[in-house]
């Protein structure tokens, strides 16, 4: 993701048809190697863990077997099933060639192959962590180390999302909108993956590809047999699905204090005052707290909680390097004494020598984080291109009254279902960006001045796969040109968006655009990539930007003027908000009304 000075259509995101040189130098790395004995004893952990729903596969299927199978094993031909589920991918080929591999497959129903599937591409991704592990005590630069690790960790978060899409499609134990959120997860973790290795040569690149092969392909064929399968009755998928599925969730009220994900008590936290909040840890710098540093909070947090957890932060800044909220801690809440008065900091960037995903001044992967009133900042500066403030991974994410401040990729909306109300965003060159299924509602977009020659974007959404639940969706917010931008509008022209992406979606809803808009809205990110494929509109926005007269003219671009199209970029449809913003307390519209 290394950008080229002076040449802005390689700025932001690598060219989604080639990869750009990088012109870093690389240099002997100084982290810490991982523990090969401890990556061994997670994976032992993670295997165990996923083993009864593989074995209740194997069940399913243990009694539709017969001796057709045995005399057919030397050249096996698909079964009507198989043949319909894997014309339903993108890649049907390997589908075929995977399934027939399974025990028992070929007498499985539909419904069945739906979970061998999801059960096929656990083992591609369990084996493939186990095996990437051998490559721990290699020599590596601080580049190279910083992607190995990256892969590691996002090998391991989809290992762990996979296991729980297959629970769920075997017994039905989670709603099949969240196994649709998981598998999308576990495809955007693997692209993350292999594009942090992007630009960079040598062993560990070649070992990796290897161990790697065909792993998008394989999640990607889950999504899709997934989504169109027997479940599809139970999803809600808004636009470009191959099916038009029906509403699982009703518009829902509006809610005063935030959506329904979030249990009565949450709502409570996030609307009560500080004072009255009983916090269970509380950093202070000046040593009155139970710790000094964010890192000791979040080390002493506990794993896999199923309570609220609530580390209160208080005015300061904390400039500590690369602080992660990891997937086992569950249920974290982040809380400040206000934007500007809490404040964490960070200054990494590409120019380290490090992997976009790797610059995050904080960083959230675990299931349920919530954070208000804290302000998160990448003060690397605009000259250093990549480098973000905020990273979130989380599902049911909820970040509340905070401020985000960068420069070029400034928030990274990674995965999973997020939720923003009344935040500042500021930043310059795709500064909201990734593949996560999120709505921004009630918030400012500050647009800063960029460097000479940039142009600013302001989102760059990463859906890759038409199967995705994935999106940017900007609902009654303000965008608006900060000070510097304003004095200097006309040299620096600001687009609302531009594909990283083949299948990139973002909207707009019931907006304030400021006249720093260009008239375009929307800006190329190559030639013509993606305008057939993506989807990007814009839904009763005013202000002087919000014109849509001028707007561009690609397939992909729409004005939209059906309210039924607008609700489904809404809370309540798009992130299925009104199931579990609730619990958090946090205020939402769950429908278009303002």
């Amino acid at each position: 993701m290394e950008p080229k000075a002076m040449e802005y259509g390689r700025l932001g995101k690598p060219d989604p048809n080639t990869s750009s040189t990088r012109s870093l130098t690389p240099e002997p790395n100084q982290k810490p190697k991982i523990s090969k004995h401890k990556l061994l004893l997670i994976l032992a952990a993670i295997i165990i863990a996923s083993a009864a729903a593989s074995a209740a596969v194997v069940a399913i299927l243990k009694n539709k077997s017969n001796s057709g199978d045995a005399t057919s094993h030397h050249n096996p031909q698909p079964s009507q099933a198989m043949s319909r589920a894997c014309s339903r991918t993108r890649y049907p080929t390997l589908c075929v060639n995977s399934l027939l591999d399974f025990p028992g497959a070929l007498a499985a129903s539909d419904k069945d192959l739906i979970h061998i599937s999801v059960n096929v591409t656990l083992h591609k991704f369990d084996r493939a962590l186990y095996s990437a592990s051998d490559f721990t005590n290699l020599v590596m630069d601080r580049h190279v180390r910083s992607a190995y690790a990256d892969c590691l960790e996002l090998l391991d978060h989809s290992v762990d999302l996979l296991s729980r899409s297959l629970a769920a499609a075997v017994d039905g134990g989670a709603p099949a909108v969240d196994v649709l959120t998981w598998l999308s997860a576990a495809l955007t973790n693997q692209d993350t993956c292999t594009e942090g290795f992007d630009d960079l040569n040598g062993v560990v690149k070649d070992q990796m590809s290897e161990k790697l092969q065909n792993l998008s392909e394989h999640v990607s064929n889950s999504l899709a047999i997934y989504a169109t399968g027997e479940n599809d009755g139970d999803l809600d998928v808004p636009i470009q699905n191959r099916r038009r599925m029906r509403r699982l969730l009703s518009d829902g009220t509006v809610h005063e204090h935030f959506p329904t994900w979030l249990s009565r008590r949450e709502r409570l936290l996030l609307d009560m005052p500080i004072s009255a909040i009983n916090a269970d840890i509380i950093v202070s710098k000046d040593g009155t707290g139970t710790y000094k540093t964010i890192a000791a909070a979040i080390k002493k947090a506990p794993e896999n909680s199923v309570r609220r957890f609530i580390i209160y932060v208080r005015a300061g800044k904390y400039e500590e390097q690369n602080l992660k909220v990891g997937r086992k801690k569950t249920n974290i809440m982040f809380i400040g004494d206000g934007k500007g008065k809490t404040v964490i900091s960070g200054g990494k960037s590409i120019q380290d020598k490090i992997t976009t995903f790797h610059t995050a001044s904080f960083a959230a992967t675990g299931a349920g984080f919530i954070a208000r009133d804290m302000t998160f900042e990448n003060s690397a500066g605009p000259s250093k291109h990549q480098a973000v403030a905020l990273r979130i991974g989380a599902d049911h994410a909820v970040v509340y009254k905070c401020a985000i401040l960068g420069y070029q990729d400034t928030l990274y909306t990674h995965s999973q279902r997020q939720f923003y109300r009344e935040c500042d965003i500021y930043g310059t060159v795709d500064f909201i960006f990734g593949n996560a299924a999120v709505v921004f509602q009630n918030c400012s977009i500050h647009v800063r001045k960029p460097m000479q020659l940039q142009k600013n974007t302001i989102t760059a959404q990463g859906r890759k796969d038409p199967n995705q639940n994935t999106g940017i969706s900007i609902h009654a917010s303000r965008i608006v040109a900060e000070p510097d931008l304003e004095a200097a509008k006309d040299a620096y022209p600001t687009y609302l968006g531009r594909p990283w992406k083949a299948y990139s979606r973002t909207v707009y809803m019931l907006s304030y655009m400021g006249d720093h808009i260009n008239p375009r809205g929307w800006l190329e990110w190559n030639e013509t990539f993606a305008f057939d494929t993506l989807y990007y509109g814009e839904y009763m926005n005013y202000g002087p930007g919000g014109g849509v007269k001028e707007r561009v003219k690609w397939p992909g671009y729409r004005v939209i003027t059906s309210e039924v199209e607008a609700k489904r970029f809404t809370v309540a449809q798009f992130i299925h908000g009104s199931s579990w913003l609730p619990s958090t307390g946090v205020a939402f519209l769950a429908g278009l009304s303002t």
